[in-house]
């Protein structure tokens, strides 16, 4: 059975509205996709590392009970784990203040077996976090070599921006690995200055790669690949609660549906049909309209238990 392997940071998230705390979830980019993928029946690891703390404790265990594999997730016996506070305005976006050890960031792992068409999703500043940057190239140059599919999630927040210049040769470093690049219209005003998918896409990606998925908030999902350039409508959903785990679960939804449809890195290759772009694009917007009706970072449950039995409808 094909896998979904994340590598990533992972956090507490405390989320706030006003200046009041409503609820604490286990939760970082990379983190919340691979635990929606392991909620819908997806084979899953994931590769971080935490703290040898009851917040460690909660973060791996949270893993495990929603079916990923945690294995690789490094503890350091002697340190705290990292901290969100998401404070949500009233359009349901966060603004978030972190709190971590970066001491002690070193990231000591066992690689997870890999194997041909299996999925990695990487992204945020885990993916170029100068620290440990050595451990994650070498372990994507190894999933490439493997013949894995790799899917970058840019996600640079605004508190990086500063550090954008050091950053810059490992972000293009990711680019050039990955099979699918998806990036906010957010992401690419602060790396770029640039809020026009076409401009980011000639002058950022098409160079390094072909497939690019430019999301935009409520504004439509623009795809651009080597053969296809078209806009999804943001799908019609139930009322937004907070758009924290929006993106993560977009990019859950877009490997949920490559495991489903059998797509694999040679039909990437050579560049996917309209009609399958279409069902990831379809699938990645299920996924975080879920998402966005609840506190949680993740889909719920039942929405979960509905994939599940897509993919044992397909014999998965």
């Amino acid at each position: 059975m094909r896998k979904v392997i994340g590598i990533g940071e992972t956090v507490l998230d405390i989320i706030f509205k006003g200046d009041d705390p409503i609820g604490a979830v286990p939760g970082g980019s990379v983190y919340n996709s691979i635990i929606s993928l392991g909620r819908s029946g997806v084979q899953c690891a994931f590769i971080s590392e935490t703290g040898n703390d009851r917040v460690g404790k909660r973060i791996t265990s949270f893993l495990r009970d929603n079916g990923v594999n945690a294995d690789s997730v490094y503890v350091y016996p002697e340190s705290k784990s990292p901290l969100s506070l998401a404070f949500l305005n009233e359009n349901h976006n966060a603004e978030y203040i972190f709190y971590k050890e970066h001491s002690n960031d070193r990231l000591d792992f066992t690689y997870p077996d890999i194997q041909p068409n299996d999925i990695i999703l990487y992204g945020s500043y885990y993916a170029l976090n100068p620290v440990i940057r050595p451990q994650v190239f070498a372990f994507l140059d190894y999933a490439k070599r493997h013949g894995a599919i790799l899917y970058y999630d840019v996600n640079f927040r605004n508190s990086h921006k500063d550090e954008l210049t050091k950053l810059r040769s490992n972000m293009l470093e990711n680019f050039e690995l990955a099979d699918i690049i998806r990036g906010s219209s957010e992401d690419f005003e602060i790396i770029c200055n640039m809020s026009s998918a076409d401009k980011v896409y000639n002058s950022e990606i098409s160079f390094y790669c072909k497939n690019f998925i430019y999301t935009q908030g409520s504004n439509p999902v623009v795809l651009r690949s080597g053969t296809l350039h078209k806009e999804y409508p943001v799908q019609e959903s139930g009322e937004t609660v907070s758009t924290i785990g929006a993106g993560d679960n977009f990019n859950a939804g877009v490997a949920f549906a490559m495991i489903k449809n059998n797509i694999t890195l040679d039909m990437i290759k050579n560049q996917l049909q309209e009609s399958q772009w279409d069902e990831l694009i379809n699938y990645g917007q299920l996924f975080a309209a879920c998402a966005c009706a609840s506190m949680n970072n993740y889909v719920d449950h039942s929405f979960a238990k509905k994939r599940m039995e897509e993919l044992e409808n397909k014999g998965m």
